[in-house]
C-alpha cells in the first residue's frame, strides 16, 4: 500500500539527504549495512523485553533502509548489485526482528507464542518472494495491506504500547497472510492470461513447430540459390 501510494513522493523528499550523504563520502553499501546492525540491536532489545529502546532502534533500522537507495542514485551507483544487496539485507533484518520477538516469548508464561513471529516471518517472506519472482517473469505483484513499510509501522506501534504487543502481532500475521494470498491470486491471473493464446496464434505456432528443421533448411538453401541465379 505504501509502495503504490507514497513511495514516489517519499523518495523525492529524501533525495536531498541522499545527495548530502553521498557528497561526504558515505557509500550506499555502508548505509545498508548500518540498517542490518540496527535491526540486530533492535532484535536483542525485543528479546530482552526493552520495548522502549526497541522502538528507537526500529526507527534507526528503517532510516538506513530508506536512505541507501537515495545515496546510490545520488552517486549514480544504482544497479542490480545494490538491489540484490538491499533485498538480501531486508530479509535478514526481518529475520532478526522476528527472531527477537520469538526469543522474548520463550521467556514468558506462553512460550508457544514463539510460533506467532515464526509464522509472521514465513508470511512476510512469501510476500517478498512472490513480488521478486513475479517481476522476474514479467508480471506485477505489487499491492496488499501489509507490505514491509506497514509491518515496520505496526511493529513500532506494538512495541510502543507493549500491552498490545501480542494483539498487534496477530493483526500483522492476518494482514500479511492476506497480502500473500492477494499477490498469489493477482500473479496467477496474469500468468493464466499469458498462457491463453488466441486460436489463430496457437494454430500458427503449432504449424511452425511441426515443420522439420531439415525442411526449413532446404527452403532457405533454395531461396539462396535462386538469389544467386538472378544475380548471375
Amino acid at each position: 500500500m505504501f509502495d503504490g501510494n507514497f513511495r514516489a513522493g517519499f523518495e523525492k523528499g529524501i533525495a536531498p539527504v541522499g545527495k548530502k550523504l553521498q557528497r561526504i563520502g558515505v557509500s550506499p553499501d555502508a548505509v545498508t549495512g548500518l540498517g542490518v546492525i540496527m535491526a540486530a540491536a533492535c532484535g536483542v532489545a525485543i528479546a530482552t523485553g526493552r520495548f522502549s529502546l526497541a522502538v528507537l532502534l526500529l526507527a534507526l533500522t528503517g532510516l538506513p533502509d530508506a536512505l541507501d537507495g537515495a545515496v546510490a542514485k545520488a552517486g549514480g551507483r544504482a544497479g542490480p548489485r545494490g538491489a540484490f544487496l538491499d533485498s538480501v539485507s531486508d530479509r535478514l533484518s526481518d529475520g532478526l526482528l522476528f527472531a527477537g520477538a520469538g526469543w522474548y516469548f520463550l521467556g514468558t508464561d506462553t512460550p508457544r507464542l514463539v510460533m506467532l513471529p515464526f509464522g509472521l516471518f514465513i508470511a512476510a517472506s512469501l510476500v517478498s518472494y512472490q513480488r521478486a519472482k513475479a517481476e522476474s517473469l514479467g508480471f506485477n505483484a505489487k499491492g496488499g495491506l501489509m507490505e514491509r513499510a506497514e509491518r515496520f509501522i505496526a511493529l513500532g506501534f506494538g512495541l510502543l504500547f507493549s500491552s498490545l504487543f501480542v494483539a498487534t502481532l496477530w493483526v500483522m500475521f492476518v494482514l500479511t497472510a492476506g497480502t500473500a494470498v492477494f499477490r498469489f491470486v493477482k500473479v496467477w491471473r496474469q500468468a493464466s492470461a499469458a498462457t491463453e493464446l488466441p486460436p489463430r496464434t496457437a494454430r500458427t505456432s503449432r504449424r511452425r513447430q511441426a515443420r522439420p528443421v531439415a525442411d526449413l533448411r532446404q527452403r532457405a538453401e533454395a531461396r539462396a540459390e535462386a538469389r544467386r541465379r538472378r544475380r548471375a
